[in-house]
């Protein structure tokens, strides 16, 4: 079962929590500044790529410059002989551990680090990280409508976009929607009536789901064939905007229907089909006759900054599928599973981020045929935190946090053994059955930024008490200064 986590919707009151939380929250985003040696606020760069649609984004200018290197590293002997007791024998399978200081990506404890491990919904963090190298923060995927081959004909063209809305009642904030696009069609071919929509998802090749998925996956809520064109993330409810959720079977069909029905055309007015060749002509601007592949209309998803928020706080496994194709896309590689996987890894391995038995075959981590190293999680974490790829550091503002928000919600609370962790760990969880980690940031009470990746194979418990264990060992490095 894919994060099962984060399918939970109940909410604890902890109103006494709040600010605590927030200024905690808060520290560690400043702490992370720090080590960056730049805050990403607006005004800045974080400005420029949600108003730039043309993708390919300025290098960031300092918005707030280091005030050195935070606090005293922790020595790896102070982290083994607070670590050591709660990785030994504690009933985690096959445990494998990572801890790097973020400033100087000096290894301060490693367990099994550099070993192969199923990532499960960790595998997001190497989809972020390789997402914004690729593509850069401000990048937007389109979806257009083309002038079909006959008068009154449309092609939808998907470009990859899941969040997609049909109107103003989508499942993510700032969604492009479909209705905004039928308006601009309709201008656009003038008194031209439309008479048929014809759905083109062939920018995605291969299977529509991934390798080494539990068969349950495609119809069980937490996953859904992966096509260049739906809406909602192909949720039949919208507004089931995490978690579990009912997933259409045929989410491009469907997506089409939903952009007919906002032209007046009935279902069967609906067909799959290619745009014609040239597509891309300049758009029509209405009340001429168009010929075939002029454009019609163009919407356009949220800046990449925004969709990996969307996929790491929510743990959004379709949007997280998405994410990897256009890296596929950025390399001219094949946007399919295949391509997707190929892409990251040598994006990864661009930025330094390689290791031996790293393997990849999606994007979200549903696969259980991913092998990553935890090293490979926290040298990652430390570049983006280095300052070296100042794009990277968006990753760090869609990792849930403790105690507070995304899948890290409803963990690190009081009678956990891990609430003193709420608010100083941001990181990203991966639960499937029998798999169970945790991989992200933490500071210490000496003010000090640490990456870490806990990842357990085999693990002979379930979530209930599997997922505190995880907790208490990222606690319990927050907690002391290590030295």
């Amino acid at each position: 079962m894919p994060d099962p986590e984060s399918g939970r919707s109940g909410h604890r009151a902890r109103r006494g929590l709040r600010f605590r939380l927030l200024v905690a929250s808060v520290a560690v985003l400043v702490a992370v500044g720090l080590a960056v040696g730049v805050l990403v606020v607006r005004p800045g760069p974080v400005a420029d790529w949600l108003g730039d649609p043309a993708g390919s984004p300025p290098p960031p200018p300092p918005v707030l410059a280091a005030l050195g290197t935070g606090g005293p590293e922790p020595s790896p002997d102070g982290v083994r002989a607070t670590v050591g007791p709660l990785v030994t024998g504690a009933g985690l399978g096959d445990l494998h551990v990572s801890v790097l200081d973020v400033v100087t990506g000096r290894t301060l404890f490693d367990q099994g680090g550099t070993t192969p491990t199923v990532p499960a919904s960790t595998t997001k963090l190497a989809t972020a990280v390789a997402v914004l190298a690729a593509r850069g923060p401000g990048y937007r995927i389109p979806t257009r409508v083309v002038a079909g081959s006959a008068p009154g004909e449309v092609v939808l063209v998907g470009g990859g976009d899941p969040t997609v809305a049909v109107a103003g009642t989508g499942s993510y904030p700032g969604a492009a929607r479909l209705d905004v696009l039928a308006e601009q069609v309709r201008r656009a071919l003038g008194g031209t009536a439309p008479t048929r929509v014809v759905y083109d998802g062939s920018l995605y090749a291969g299977p529509v789901t991934g390798p080494g998925w539990d068969p349950d996956i495609p119809t069980g809520g937490f996953g859904a064939p992966i096509t260049a064109l739906m809406t909602d993330g192909a949720r039949v409810d919208p507004k089931q905007a995490t978690g579990y959720a009912p997933r259409y079977a045929a989410p491009d069909l469907t997506a089409a229907g939903q952009f007919a029905g906002r032209l007046g055309l009935p279902a069967g007015a609906v067909t799959r089909g290619v745009a014609p060749a040239g597509s891309g002509a300049a758009p029509a601007t209405g009340g001429a006759a168009v010929s075939p592949g002029t454009e019609l209309g163009r919407i356009e998803s949220p800046p990449m900054i925004r969709m990996v928020d969307l996929m790491l706080g929510a743990s959004d496994n379709i949007v997280a599928e998405a994410l990897a194709r256009q890296v596929a896309l950025a390399r001219q590689q094949p946007a399919s599973f295949v391509g997707a996987a190929t892409a990251v890894t040598a994006e990864l391995a661009d930025l330094g981020l390689t290791a031996d038995g790293l393997r990849l075959v999606d994007g979200s981590g549903l696969s259980r045929d991913n092998r990553i190293p935890p090293v490979v999680l926290t040298r990652a974490l430390a570049l983006a935190g280095s300052g070296r790829r100042p794009e990277l550091a968006s990753v760090f503002g869609g990792l849930p946090v403790a105690g507070w928000s995304g899948t890290l919600r409803e963990r690190y609370v009081a009678g956990s053994g891990s609430a003193a962790g709420a608010g100083v760990i941001r990181a990203k969880t991966g639960t499937l059955n029998g798999v169970h980690a945790i991989s992200g940031v933490l500071t210490t009470v000496d003010g000090r930024l640490l990456a870490f990746a806990i990842m357990g194979d085999r693990v002979p418990v379930g979530p209930e008490q599997a997922q505190p264990k995880l907790d208490r060992i990222a606690t319990a490095m927050a907690g002391c200064g290590c030295r």
